[in-house]
């Protein structure tokens, strides 16, 4: 199949299909006029690779667990567990980031809420 179908069925931009080849994500075989073609393969493979984009993890992450998805094997299952650990621990420390951030924010607020108050009571006295 072509890109544009390999999109359509998939619901990814050719632009990122074009990417995830340029990654080493996907793979394709070029015609003798250099279009770009797929097998039905590669429609489980961008679905899964959307999988993992969902998840937070990077193209570069990616191409690191897909030797589990190609060439399954115990070695390659234990990698691949490692790494998604890995990353797991690295999203719960942005997370936490996150809330130390949004905490800080709402402690503004609250210094905001009251210096507004605080204007209100003086300016009606």
């Amino acid at each position: 199949m072509r890109i544009g179908d390999l999109a359509s069925r998939t619901g990814v931009s050719v632009r990122s299909l074009r990417y995830y080849e340029e990654q080493g994500l996907i793979t394709s075989t070029r015609s003798a006029g250099g279009q770009r073609h797929y097998t039905d393969g590669e429609v489980e493979r961008v679905a899964f690779i959307q999988r993992l984009y969902a998840a937070g993890l990077s193209s570069r992450t990616i191409t690191e667990l897909l030797p589990c998805v190609d060439s399954p094997s115990e070695e390659h299952s234990e990698a691949a567990m490692h790494r998604m650990a890995h990353e797991r621990e690295r999203l719960s420390d942005h997370i936490a980031d996150l809330i130390q951030t949004r905490d800080a924010l709402d402690a503004l607020m609250d210094a905001a809420r009251a210096d507004r108050e605080t204007l209100r009571t003086s300016q009606a006295s």
